[in-house]
Parts: C-alpha cells; structure tokens; sequence
C-alpha cells in the first residue's frame, strides 16, 4: 500500500559537488512546492517535523546544503552565492521549475540569494530571521565562530550539550534536542564554513534589491534584536514578530507556524 502523501522520504540527488541528501513530503500539485533550507552547522533534520504537516498539500523538500548533513562538501570554502547556486541545480535536478523557499538563518540568506540569482524560479520567499549587522558586528560574531580542532571540540562537549538545552528550548523533549545537537557536531572540517559565508553575505544590499515577496518570521532567538532592522529595507516585505518563541518553535507550535506560512505563500 502506498505511504500517505504526507510521510517523509529521504533520498539523493547528484549536485555540482557531489550527492545531496534530502527529506521530502507530498506529491500534490495544488501549490507550488516549497523548498526548504536549514541553518548552519545543522541539517534538514531541523525540518523533520515541519515538513509533513507542509507535505499535506504541496511538495516540500529539504535538502542538506553542501558540507552539512550527509550532502557532499564543496572542494573550498563557499561563500552564499556558491550555496545558491548549488541549490538552484538541485531544484532543477528534482524536476522542479517555480518554487517558493523558507530559509532558516544561514538558510534565509540563501533563499534571498536564490530569488536576486534566479528570479524566473523563486515566487516568495520565508526567512526566518535576518542577519542585518554593523561590521563591528560582523566582526564579533566572526571571533566567536572560529575553527576549533576535534580535540577541542570533544572536550567542550558536555559543556555546549549544556548550553543547547537552554538555546534549542523550545524542543519538546530533550531527546529531539540531542538529535539537533549531535546533528550540530557532523564534518567537523567544514562545519564552520557555512557561518563564515553568512558573515560575508550583504544582508542589507539584498533586502534591498529584492524584487519578490519576503515575509520575515522573527523568533525570541539569538537574531532576535537584530532581525527588526530589515523592516525598512524591504520594498516587498514585512517582519513578523514572534514573542516567547526559539529555537525548536517549528516542533513546538508547528501547525501555527504552518498557519502563517500558508497564508502568506498562497494568497
């Protein structure tokens, strides 16, 4: 018997560096799909429950991004436009032609790179949070996400496992949350290129020059302050504030978020 449109299928696909792994729910057509971009050093997991209740009435699909997960990593170290394009090729790998997007943090600036890249695919695009920095911003955040070894990085185990309960809290349970935080220690060699990339992506210069419809979910998260700021940089777009709510609200309140997504994406 077949499964339920609405289960989630795990596959691959060939992309410019290498296989990418992806989760994917739904085969309706009566929207348009929805691809799907976590943040960094994550992986589609952060979507696993999110993207079957999408998958009830269109494609959703939600690749790994290059180097994280279990997709292939780029042969050097990428910079947002590379993760775009990347995705672009996969989107046109898996049959697709329009679709909309909702990014994640690092994800979020990719899907705003894909709409500026490739406006003939991207109808609206859905971030969650926006990184809008000074440069002495920038330059803080670079300092704080710098390579470690493996060494360093057994070491801090525990204490990081600490420190992901009280940032991913809004994860039901704490065995949700230790799949996000082991998924968080995966390619170890690469795993800090993604945060790199974001901090050289021009977050305010693409806001904007963005021609398509943008609607900015701002959770109670570690973006929290400065996500507000693409307000008036937006022609086509609003933020959304969402008060109490972090890391883990797509677990925790996911037919809500749902809700809003729908009603933003198909009207």
């Amino acid at each position: 018997m077949p499964a339920p449109i609405n289960v989630m299928r795990r596959g691959y696909a060939d992309g410019p560096f290498g296989q990418i792994h992806y989760r994917l729910s739904g085969d309706s057509a009566e929207h348009t799909p929805l691809l799907l971009l976590h943040p960094s050093p994550l992986s589609g997991v952060v979507w696993d429950g999110f993207i079957g209740e999408m998958g009830s009435d269109r494609i959703a699909v939600a690749p790994d991004t290059p180097g994280f997960g279990e997709s292939a990593p780029p042969p050097s170290e990428p910079e947002i436009s590379d993760y775009a394009k990347t995705m672009a090729a996969f989107v046109k790998e898996m049959g697709l032609s329009t679709i909309d997007i909702m990014g994640y943090h690092t994800g979020s600036l990719t899907a705003l790179e894909m709409a500026r890249l490739y406006p003939d695919m991207v109808g609206k695009v859905i971030m969650i949070s926006a990184t809008v920095f000074t440069e002495a911003e920038r330059d803080y955040f670079r300092a704080q996400y710098t390579p470690q070894t493996v060494d360093e990085k057994g070491e801090g185990l525990s204490e990081r496992w600490e420190f992901i309960k009280g940032f991913w809290r809004d994860e039901p349970d704490d065995a949700r949350r230790w799949q996000i935080f082991i998924e968080g220690q995966r390619n170890h060699s690469v795993m800090h290129w993604g945060h790199r990339a974001a901090f050289n992506f021009d977050m305010a210069g693409a806001l904007e020059a963005a021609e398509v419809p943008i609607l900015i979910l701002n959770p109670e998260d570690d973006l929290w302050t400065y996500t507000p700021r693409a307000a008036p940089l937006m022609k086509n777009g609003r933020v959304h504030d969402l008060p109490g709510w972090t890391h883990g609200f797509l677990d925790a309140h996911t037919t809500d978020v749902a809700k809003l997504v729908r009603e933003f994406l198909d009207t």
